[in-house]
C-alpha cells in the first residue's frame, strides 16, 4: 500500500468536506440575518393573518408528506377503510359479556396479589374523574386498590367531595387531599405512600381502563412471573372510547425501541420491590417522568411481559400530550434528559440525541465509536460490471469511515467488461478480488469471503447497492460494537426512493416465512407509529447490507449453506437471537438497492427452477423455526396483519 498516496487522498477528501461545511454555515448565518431584518418590517407585521392561514396549509402538506405524498395518502385511506371493520373489536366490543365477566371474576389468584393503582389528581374535569374511577370499579377482577392524591385548588372542590364519597363506599379506594399541588411527580409519590399492594400501577386522571386489565395482569404475574407488565393502548377523543384516533399495537420488550421512544407508556404495572433503592417519579423529569421511570425499572426487572391487547384508553383533549406535545413543551427536554440518564447508567458516553421527524420525543441516538475497527465489506459478484462499479465507487467516494477493505468475491463471470473493471481495481489498495469457482450459493460465497477477511467486523453487501448516507458504516458500527448486539441492518430504497427494506417480520407474506415490513412505502413516510425513523430491535435484517462481528460470524459457522439463495440472512439473525443477542434496524444507514438486478426475482413465476428452489427453502425455514413462527414475531404484534406489509389490522386469533 502506498501510504503517502492514501494519506493525501484522504486529506483531500477531508478538506473538501470541511469546505462544504464552512459554506453551509456561512449560508445559514446569512439567511438568519436576512430573516431578522424581514421580521422587523411593517409588511411582516401586517401580513400576520395571511401567514397564519399559510401555516395551516403547510401543516396539511406536512401531514401528506409524512405519509409519503399523494400515493402514501391514498394507501393510508385504503388502509383505514380496511381497518374500519376491525377497529371496533378493540373498543367496547372487546368488553367481557356476563359469562366472560363471571369467568374472570371466578379466577383464583394469591390473596396478597393486589395492584395499587396510583392516580395523581389536579383540577380534574368532573366528567373525566368519574369516568376514570368507574373504569376501575368496573374491573372483573377485584385484586386492585385505587390511591388518589389530590392537589386541586379551591375552585375545584368537587374533586375532593366526589372522591371522599367513593372512598366511604369502597374501602379499596383511598383518598388524600394535599396541602398544595406537588406537580405530577410529587402528587404521584404521595399516592405511593398510601399504597399497600405488592404491585403498583399508573393511571392518568383523565384516562380509562378496560374491564379485564387487572385480570389479564394478574394472569401474567402468576403464570409468567412478570414483575413489569404493559399492554397495547388507544387514543380517543370525546367521551366515547370507540372514537379512535390511534390504535397503538406494541412489540414485546425491546430495549433499543425504548431508548429511542417511550413506546411502553400505558398501562404500566410493576412489582413494588423494584422501587427498592430508587424513586418512583423524579421531579426533574416532569413531563417525561414515566419514560424515566420505565427505563429505570425495566432495567431492574427480571421478567417484562407485554399483554398484546388494547386495555388502556388514552383520552385526547386540549391540554393533553395525547392531543399535542406542544401542550407541554417542557416534556421534550425532560425526555431527552431521561434517555441520557438511562444511557449513561448503561455505560454509554459521548452519545448524541436528536429529535426525529416522527415526533419530538422520539430520538435518533448517535453512539460514540469505541475505536476505528477494521471493517471487511464482502460483495459477491458475477458479471454486471455496471452494478458493481456503481456500488464500489459509492463506497470509495462517499464513505467518511476510513478503516475498511472491500472483498469482491468473483463467482464465474464470463463478460469481458467485468474483468476489465477488475483490472482497474488493482490500483485501489482497499479492494481485493477473490475467486470462488463453484456454483452460485449466496451463503457459501459469503462464507468463502469471510475466511479471507482481515477485519474485526464483516459487512455483507449486495453488488446492486449504492451508498446514500456518508456515515453509513459508522451508523452500523455504533451498534455492532455493543456486546449485546448481533446483526445490524440498513434502510434500503429502490431507485424511485420507495422502501425496499426497513426490517424483517417473521411470518409476514404468503409463504409465512418472513417479509419486509413497509415494503414499497414512500421514503418520506413516517411508518406505523413513526417506526421508519428511529433505531429499533427487529427479529431479522436483510443480508443485502448487514454488519456483524467476525467472531460471531465464525462462531455460528457463517450463513447456513442449505439456504442457497433465500432466507439465509433471516436464519442467521434468528441463530444470533438464540444466543440472546439483539438485531437492530438503523434507518439512518441508507443505501439504494437495485434489487434482483443481478439474478432476477425468486418469485416472479417465470423461472420454474428458481421458484421450486425458493419453495424448498421456505419449507426448510418453516420446519426449522416452527416454534418461533408459531409464537409470533416478538417485535411485531399479533393484532397486525401478516398478509400485507403496511401494519394494518388483522383478524385476532
Amino acid at each position: 500500500m502506498d501510504y503517502e498516496k492514501e494519506y493525501l487522498r484522504e486529506k483531500q477528501k477531508n478538506t473538501a468536506l470541511q469546505c462544504q461545511l464552512a459554506e453551509s454555515r456561512a449560508e445559514t448565518e446569512r439567511v438568519k440575518e436576512e430573516l431578522k431584518k424581514t421580521k422587523s418590517t411593517l409588511s411582516w407585521k401586517v401580513t400576520r393573518p395571511f401567514r397564519g392561514a399559510c401555516k395551516i396549509t403547510a401543516r396539511t402538506f406536512k401531514r401528506i408528506k409524512n405519509l409519503g405524498g399523494p400515493r402514501g395518502f391514498a394507501i393510508k385511506a385504503r388502509q383505514k377503510m380496511t381497518d374500519a371493520r376491525l377497529r371496533g373489536m378493540h373498543g367496547k366490543k372487546s368488553f367481557p359479556d356476563e359469562a366472560k365477566r363471571a369467568e374472570e371474576a371466578a379466577a383464583v389468584f394469591p390473596e396478597d396479589l393486589v395492584i395499587s393503582i396510583l392516580v395523581p389528581l389536579y383540577n380534574t374535569p368532573e366528567k373525566f374523574l368519574k369516568d376514570m374511577v368507574e373504569s376501575v370499579k368496573n374491573q372483573t377482577c377485584g385484586h386492585w386498590q385505587l390511591c388518589l392524591a389530590d392537589g386541586s385548588d379551591d375552585a375545584h372542590a368537587y374533586v375532593g367531595a366526589y372522591c371522599r364519597a367513593e372512598s366511604a363506599a369502597d374501602p379499596r379506594i383511598l383518598y388524600r387531599k394535599l396541602e398544595k399541588n406537588l406537580q405530577i411527580s410529587g402528587n404521584t409519590n404521595m399516592c405511593l405512600e398510601m399504597a399497600t399492594g405488592s404491585y403498583i400501577g399508573l393511571l392518568d386522571h383523565d384516562d380509562l381502563l378496560h374491564p379485564s386489565v387487572i385480570y389479564e395482569y394478574c394472569r401474567a404475574i402468576t403464570e409468567q412471573g412478570a414483575d413489569y407488565i404493559y399492554c397495547d393502548e388507544s387514543t380517543f377523543s370525546g367521551d366515547d372510547i370507540d372514537n379512535f384516533i390511534t390504535l397503538h399495537f406494541k412489540p414485546d420488550f425491546a430495549i433499543d425501541n425504548l431508548r429511542a421512544n417511550n413506546y411502553i407508556c400505558h398501562f404500566s404495572v410493576f412489582k413494588r420491590s423494584l422501587l427498592e433503592g430508587t424513586e418512583l417519579f423524579r421531579s426533574k423529569y416532569d413531563g417525561s417522568q414515566d419514560h424515566d421511570m420505565i427505563l429505570r425499572l425495566t432495567a431492574l426487572a427480571r421478567k417484562v411481559v407485554h399483554v398484546p391487547r388494547i386495555l388502556y384508553y388514552w383520552r385526547s383533549h386540549e391540554a393533553s400530550v395525547a392531543s399535542d406535545i406542544s401542550a407541554k413543551p417542557y416534556a421534550i427536554e425532560a425526555a431527552r434528559g431521561a434517555v441520557s440518564d438511562a444511557l449513561e447508567k448503561a455505560g454509554f458516553h459521548d452519545f448524541e440525541l436528536e429529535s426525529t421527524r416522527a415526533f419530538e420525543t422520539i430520538f435518533r441516538i448517535k453512539y460514540a465509536l469505541e475505536k476505528e475497527a477494521k471493517i471487511s465489506i464482502l460483495i459477491p459478484n458475477c458479471n454486471h460490471e455496471k452494478d458493481l462499479r456503481r456500488c464500489i465507487s459509492s463506497i470509495l467516494q462517499r464513505s467518511t469511515y476510513e478503516n475498511y477493505e472491500i472483498l469482491v468475491i468473483e463467482n464465474n463471470s464470463t463478460e469481458d467488461s467485468i474483468f476489465a473493471y477488475y483490472k482497474e481495481l488493482e490500483a485501489e489498495p482497499r479492494v481485493r478480488i477473490l475467486n470462488y469457482k463453484w456454483d452460485f450459493n449466496y451463503s457459501a460465497v459469503n462464507n468463502f469471503g469471510a475466511k479471507e477477511a482481515t477485519g474485526e467486523y464483516l459487512l455483507l453487501l449486495n453488488n446492486d447497492t449504492e451508498v446514500i448516507a456518508l456515515n453509513w458504516m459508522e451508523e452500523l458500527l455504533m451498534f455492532a460494537q455493543r456486546p449485546d448486539v448481533g446483526a445490524v441492518g440498513a434502510k434500503l430504497y429502490y431507485p424511485d426512493h420507495s422502501i425496499q427494506h426497513a426490517g424483517i417480520v417473521l411470518g409476514l407474506g404468503a409463504h409465512r416465512t418472513a417479509g419486509h415490513v413497509f415494503y414499497r412505502f414512500d421514503g418520506e413516510n413516517l411508518g406505523y407509529m413513526g417506526k421508519l425513523w428511529y433505531q429499533q430491535n427487529m427479529s431479522a435484517v436483510t443480508g443485502a447490507c448487514l454488519m456483524v462481528k467476525k467472531s460471531l460470524y465464525d462462531e455460528l459457522g457463517g450463513l447456513d449453506e442449505d439456504f442457497r439463495i433465500a432466507l439465509n440472512d433471516v436464519d442467521f439473525c434468528l441463530r444470533l437471537r438464540q444466543k440472546g443477542l439483539l438485531n437492530i434496524f438503523n434507518p439512518y444507514c441508507e443505501l439504494y438497492h437495485y434489487e434482483s438486478a443481478s439474478r432476477g426475482s425468486d418469485v416472479d413465476g417465470k423461472n420454474a427452477a428458481k421458484q421450486q428452489r425458493y419453495e424448498e427453502e421456505c419449507k426448510l425455514f418453516r420446519e426449522r423455526w416452527k416454534e418461533v413462527l408459531e409464537a409470533g414475531d416478538p417485535y411485531y404484534n399479533r393484532n397486525l396483519t401478516l398478509d400485507r406489509s403496511d401494519c394494518s389490522l388483522g383478524v385476532r386469533e
